[in-house]
């Protein structure tokens, strides 16, 4: 009973992606245009489209032809998707700041929203942040969550719990905050560490693009990455792959967070680097006066970041030399800095990662910003639907992206 329940749902499902890929394809359509193109019977049809209606998939309305002449009828209706209906959901939810984003039936992305959000907050409090942001971009742009279908959500830290055997059991943290997602919501909550799902939204809308092996470094407060190998994302015996941050660079140095000695993070981190220039007497208050005086080309903060750049790159081409990326995508605020910190990092994969071996490694900057986790949960929601995102999605290369308004590449 259970199989034929499972294989019903199935089905469907099909019969549903049918339908919303033919009004993806042809617009509006009457019913028995689409009972002709998808090949249902009349009475799975009207089913169907009875459901998508019911979640606010779709939307029925007259035909528009206004040469149509009135008569004394019903006038005729069409078919069409709601293009302010929020079916899909990504949310990151950094330490200091939420980026929301939200994909309509068509998977093109009707809403936006980022706003800072309080430091060290319980789990209570952090999931009150994400429920918050979604509302309030709800409400700017009048969007209807009827139909949502699921929240992909990015945690920064471990969100499986290493400590367990079962690699499905989250920490209590995000344990707490799905929970309380899937019941304001009443929908599924995926989640995973924000820099894998960035690193899953670059291989599939960003400048990973085209790549099945990348790896994907997230250099800011923190350090940060996610792998992504044969085209899937790792996460690991323990869900803690793709931790490039906390890689020990000297065995002897100073304690790390993590437990760890001499980490990555501690070497190159935005606020190392800060301690670093006023060591040698330059203060800078933040990353954007750092970034300044870099652009500046003031000696002392270009040394520091090329060096620490250059660490960086050793750390990556170690990890080339065992995963064999096609493409090493760094985001950040130094990425910004462009060739002061991609042409070392280069330069140390061209030197140390089996510089014998026959093969190009692109090292690219970050094409989707901030944004790139959330747009990784919606890449987590549609790859785990199993549908075909190049299909869904249409998207053009990555060395073309498009407007901002029209689609999720930017």
């Amino acid at each position: 009973m259970t199989e034929r329940t499972d294989a019903l749902q199935r089905l469907r499902r099909a019969n549903e992606a049918a339908v919303l890929g033919e009004l993806r394809r042809s617009g509006a359509l009457s019913r028995t245009e689409l009972k002709e193109r998808v090949g249902l019977s009349r009475t799975t049809l009207f089913a169907i489209v009875s459901h998508l209606l019911e979640r606010n998939a779709v939307v029925e309305q007259p035909a528009p032809d206004p040469e149509q002449p009135r008569g004394r009828g019903r006038p005729a209706l069409v078919i069409s998707l709601n293009s302010r209906g929020a079916e899909l959901i990504g949310i990151d939810l950094q330490r200091h700041r939420i980026h929301v984003v939200v994909a309509n039936c068509a998977h093109e992305i009707v809403g936006r929203y980022s706003a800072p959000v309080p430091a060290d907050s319980g789990a209570a409090e952090r999931a009150a942040q994400a429920i918050r942001a979604v509302e309030e971009l709800v409400r700017r742009e009048n969007i209807s969550l009827a139909p949502v279908q699921g929240i992909g959500l990015g945690l920064p830290g471990f969100v499986q719990n290493p400590a367990s055997g079962d690699p499905r059991t989250m920490t209590p943290f995000a344990g707490h905050v799905v929970a309380e997602l899937s019941r304001h919501f009443d929908a599924p909550v995926l989640t995973d560490n924000n820099s894998r799902l960035a690193a899953l939204a670059e291989v599939t809308w960003g400048a990973a693009r085209g790549f099945d092996n990348a790896v994907y470094l997230r250099w800011s407060e923190g350090v940060g990455g996610g792998l992504v190998v044969n085209g899937a994302l790792v996460h690991g015996a323990h869900g803690v792959a793709g931790e490039i941050g906390h890689t020990s660079c000297d065995p002897e140095g100073k304690p790390c967070h993590c437990g760890g000695r001499g980490c990555l993070e501690g070497l190159i981190s935005v606020p190392a680097l800060l301690a670093a220039c006023a060591d040698r007497g330059v203060m800078a208050q933040d990353a954007a006066e750092l970034l300044a005086l870099a652009t500046e080309g003031v000696p002392e903060v270009a040394d520091v970041i090329r060096t620490a750049a250059v660490t960086a790159g050793r750390v990556l081409a170690a990890l080339a030399a065992q995963v064999d990326p096609e493409c090493i995508v760094v985001y950040g605020e130094p990425a910004a800095l462009d060739s002061l910190v991609l042409t070392p990092i280069r330069e140390q994969l061209a030197a140390l990662s089996l510089p014998s071996a026959p093969r190009a490694i692109e090292v690219r900057g970050s094409t989707l910003d901030g944004e790139a986790a959330a747009l990784g949960g919606v890449a987590l929601l549609l790859r785990t639907t199993g549908q075909n995102l190049e299909e869904l999605l249409g998207r053009p290369a990555a060395d073309a992206p498009a407007a901002p308004d029209g689609g999720i590449a930017r």
